[in-house]
């Protein structure tokens, strides 16, 4: 896809994840590219430093991997009483293995016990929360993926069906109806995209346009879905809760 864009020719190329973006960036060194990932571009290796990209790509950076570890622990506390919980992740996505990595680290630390569940297609999410279910996980932490943004209510509907409490990356998950999420917002980062790309499209330059980063981080509780749980939220997490959805 990344080859027929450049071929057309694209007059910029917006990317969406780290894949996408990786495609883009082998098929062109030319076509300006405006990236949203949710990791560090320099460590991955798509611009030289944030202020100064140098090449033809600039973008956003959502820092929403790197949240996994902070999101398991939230939801330990307002689920103390979980025996397991499960971290939904996509293996296709290339920052998997370090987010797994990291939330892993953590449950070590804390003592808890996290059963891994891998999905890359509708039909293995399906069977992820099946496989949930059947092995009684207590609470889930669904991991950064754009292959689960764009099956948000699917996911949220699980659930909801199943009484799982479930921890979201991004805002947009609990104002559909899912219990708690720690992250940025989806609707920022494509508003800033939309931002750059035109004003590449007006005639300034990748190597100019600084990479941006997400400024604000916050913790969203719905809590009509915490009483349809039975779940009392702590004073504490409530303490630290952003936004409290009725």
């Amino acid at each position: 896809m990344a080859a027929e864009l450049v071929h057309i020719p694209a007059t910029v190329i917006v990317t969406v994840g780290v894949s996408a973006t990786l495609a883009a960036k082998t098929a062109t060194t030319s076509i300006p590219i405006v990236f949203n990932v949710a990791s560090d571009p320099v460590q991955l290796g798509l611009v030289a430093s944030l202020n100064r990209p140098e090449g033809n790509l600039t973008g956003y950076n959502a820092f929403a991997s790197e949240l996994g570890a902070k999101g398991l622990a939230l939801l330990h506390e307002l689920v103390p009483s979980a025996a397991t919980f499960g971290f939904l992740t996509n293996p296709n996505d290339p920052i998997s293995e370090l987010t797994t990595r990291d939330v892993l680290a953590t449950a070590s630390v804390m003592g808890l016990k996290v059963q891994i569940f891998k999905a890359a297609t509708d039909r293995e999410i399906d069977a992820a929360f099946a496989n949930l279910i059947q092995t009684q996980t207590g609470a889930l932490l669904v991991g950064n993926s754009f292959l689960f943004n764009t099956r948000m209510e699917q996911i949220v509907a699980f659930a909801a069906r199943h009484a799982i409490p479930t921890m979201y990356a991004y805002r947009e998950f609990a104002v559909a109806g899912g219990l708690i999420s720690y992250g940025p917002s989806l609707t920022e980062e494509y508003r800033q995209l939309g931002i750059y790309t035109g004003r590449i499209l007006k005639g300034e330059k990748p190597a100019d346009l600084p990479v941006q980063q997400a400024t604000k981080i916050e913790l969203v509780i719905n809590l009509k879905t915490a009483k349809a749980l039975g779940l009392t939220i702590p004073d504490k997490l409530l303490a630290l809760t952003d936004v409290a959805l009725e």
